[in-house]
């Protein structure tokens, strides 16, 4: 099996040049790529043209994977085991196919018996890239109509913070005593940049206790020091 190098394999069919090439791919060292090898040797492809990369499939870099597409030709054919294998995404997926396409390359994932080699492989692509492409466009425009709610509501936005009311109190009673932001951090359990940022009123969804400041803010939640 190859891990980046390149050979070419040439097989005669109807009278053309046929280089078939098959990739796997497994998340770490530890893991067995034997069950991808086994699938793109029953497919017919060469055991000496298998490309094998040891890498998540969010990376986007993988040294096998670009090296091969690199050097991929009009007439090749890739074959996968599942389209997990290839994509990081679905869109990256489709892109990806989309130009071995432009470049006549053709692809095949074994799994989901989808090859667009023939014409009804090109078709179910298309379809699938065509679903995608509406679930991308819904995604964005409910995100759109959630944002414009939350501005019409006044709602703030953002995820909120992790820091809990007291916590918040407390780092305004001693901050307002001229503790350093050191010991407030140890004091409170947070960080010294979060500390920071609640501080100088970089965390917008803080805001929710400000309204219970004056209220709370005469608890003895922090008495300074003589």
């Amino acid at each position: 099996m190859l891990e980046t190098s390149q050979f070419r394999y040439f097989e005669q069919s109807g009278g053309h040049t046929v280089t078939q090439w098959g990739y796997a791919r497994v998340s770490t060292v530890d893991q067995d790529a034997a069950l991808q090898l086994d699938a793109l040797l029953a497919a017919g492809v060469d055991p000496a043209h298998i490309v094998v990369d040891h890498a998540s499939g969010t990376k986007e870099s993988r040294p096998g994977l670009d090296e091969l597409l690199g050097g991929l030709e009009t007439g090749d054919v890739l074959t996968v085991w599942k389209l997990d294998r290839l994509g990081r995404s679905l869109s990256h997926l489709i892109r990806v196919v989309d130009e071995l396409g432009d470049r006549g390359v053709e692809f095949r994932s074994i799994t989901e018996a989808l090859d667009t080699t023939t014409p009804v492989g090109r078709l179910l692509f298309h379809v699938v890239g065509a679903v995608a492409q509406f679930e991308r466009e819904m995604t964005t425009e409910r995100t759109r109509a959630a944002l414009a709610a939350a501005r019409a509501s006044d709602r703030r936005l953002g995820r909120p913070s992790r820091v809990n009311r007291h916590q918040y109190l407390l780092i305004e009673q001693m901050a307002a005593a001229g503790e350093p932001q050191g010991v407030i951090a140890s004091t409170t359990g947070l960080s010294r940049a979060v500390v920071g940022r609640v501080i100088r009123g970089e965390i917008a969804s803080l805001a929710r206790f400000d309204e219970l400041i004056e209220h709370d803010m005469s608890l003895p939640m922090y008495e300074e020091c003589p």
